[in-house]
């Protein structure tokens, strides 16, 4: 995910935040994984066809592959080439925060083009057959956002409830939202309610980067809070609140909505693991992961891939295992 803050608001954004709440806290560390570890925003999925793929900010939407989720090569890109129409909103045809599913015989991939400091902003999305990279055909536009909206139309991703299909999405900008989408064309229906779903009390917000999960009767809501993309700076953590319905409204296990800044905290920085965020959830063998990236203190504030199991409460919270 990209903040929509400028250099100068991060800057201070980074200033105000306490460093040390982030270490005061004790978390699991990441799985162990080899191979190809650099990455950002990722978004994994166990393939029908046997082994993982995983896609991120980075390049044409970087791939990886891994046989096992553990040893992980560098796979090139989702496309050989940015589709013509990403320079509208990008000089550099340089997308972010992908989401890939596969629904109805199909994998999908949802992606942002968006700049700094700007919600001039679009959603694509690009479908194939093996979800694997360079077979992806584009399909232009899902959802746009303009300098006059109250949102950014930016760090997609979907889930389907109850035959209907919704995608959620946000960064900044008065913070987390959600559109009803098209499932045959996998884009926002004409006219579609914006939903809010998540902000914080005061400007900049800084809240981005949500992904919802069904488990039980509740849906879970993860976000990333705080400050992202500065290396061992970085001060990002996912935070985490629930609903009987799709739409909301979310809570934290306080009773707090999230829409008030409420969510409980899933997971911070702790030791070399520095700015956990930029989330997503994959499901593998009936487990639930969390996959995310994290700054790594002991190599220059690098970005890598962090997975962690996923574990339910009696009383029906999500922890990182």
């Amino acid at each position: 995910m990209r903040t929509t803050l400028t250099a100068a608001a991060t800057a201070i954004l980074i200033a105000l935040t306490p460093h040390a709440a982030q270490a005061a806290e004790s978390y699991p560390d990441p799985r162990p994984i080899t191979g190809q570890e650099i990455i950002h925003d990722p978004t994994v999925i166990r393939l029908k066809s046997g082994g993982y793929a995983a896609y991120s900010t980075g390049g044409v939407i970087g791939a990886r592959l891994s046989t096992d989720g553990r040893h992980w090569s560098d796979s090139g890109n989702a496309f050989a080439e940015p589709p013509a129409w990403w320079y509208e909103y990008n000089d550099t045809g340089d997308p972010w925060a992908p989401d890939i599913s596969y629904r109805d015989g199909t994998y999908w991939l949802y992606y942002a083009v968006s700049s700094w400091g700007t919600n001039h902003s679009a959603i694509g999305v690009a479908t194939s057959q093996t979800g694997l990279p360079g077979t992806w055909t584009d399909h232009g536009k899902v959802f746009t956002s303009e300098t006059t909206d109250p949102w950014n139309a930016i760090d997609p991703a979907v889930i389907k409830s109850q035959g209907r299909l919704w995608m959620t999405f946000g960064s900044y900008w008065t913070g987390i939202r959600m559109v009803e989408l098209d499932p045959e064309t996998g884009k926002a229906l004409p006219g579609a309610t914006v939903h809010h779903l998540a902000t914080r009390p005061d400007a900049p917000y800084a809240v981005e980067g949500p992904y919802i999960v069904q488990h039980g009767r509740y849906y879970y809501l993860f976000a990333s809070y705080d400050a992202c993309c500065s290396g061992v700076t970085s001060t990002y953590k996912i935070r985490v609140g629930r609903s009987t319905s799709v739409t909301g409204p979310y809570t934290d296990s306080t009773g707090k909505p999230l829409l008030e800044g409420g969510g409980d905290l899933l997971l911070a920085g702790h030791g070399r693991y520095v700015g956990t965020g930029g989330e997503s959830v994959f499901r593998d063998r009936g487990q639930d992961w969390l996959a995310y990236h994290y700054y790594d203190a002991e190599d220059n504030g690098t970005p890598k891939l962090g997975l962690n199991k996923l574990d339910w409460t009696k009383d029906g919270w999500v922890k990182v295992l």
